[in-house]
């Protein structure tokens, strides 16, 4: 089954979201719909990361919601950096050392990183050592270094027991 259909809620969505772009739920949409929410995901299926299991959903969803608050506050930092004097901003590349390995959990924390407005993550080295940031504003390395691993880094390993 698995085989047939690999992300079975994926292609739910896939096929609500062809139904609701068409904006027409005739009979030819909904077997056109699910043609592509099937043959998507089978084709695409070689370049998914595989997914560490969740072992600490209730800190997931801790988590989320403190990115959720950062990416606010953030959003609010920048606006008055960018609304000041271009001359005040600080801007840095940083080389943030990285204690997990999974490629999947990395693209997580680099997403979480480039989603809070003012930084943005640049690169990682090939040995999945260290992510490259920019940002926008840095006043001390250390201390965003510091901040991206105990806020992000840390949790991320916590939630999926990297």
């Amino acid at each position: 089954m698995k085989r047939f259909w690999p992300s079975p809620l994926l292609s739910l969505v896939m096929w609500c979201l062809w139904l609701l772009l068409a904006n027409d739920f005739s009979a030819g949409q909904m077997v056109l719909g699910v043609f592509f929410a099937w043959l998507i995901p089978v084709l695409t299926q070689p370049f998914w990361l595989s997914r560490p299991r969740i072992q600490k959903p209730w800190k997931l969803l801790s988590f989320l919601l403190l990115v959720h608050r950062d990416i606010v506050v953030a959003n609010l930092a920048v606006a008055k950096l960018v609304l000041g004097s271009p001359s005040r901003l600080r801007p840095a590349f940083v080389e943030v050392p990285l204690d997990i390995r999974d490629d999947f959990v990395i693209t997580m924390l680099a997403s979480v990183v480039s989603l809070t407005p003012g930084t943005v993550s640049a690169d990682v080295s090939r040995d999945r050592s260290v992510l490259l940031v920019h940002g926008l504003d840095v006043a001390d390395i250390p201390e965003m270094i510091a901040t991206i691993k105990q806020r992000y880094e840390a949790p991320l390993k916590e939630i999926f027991g990297c």
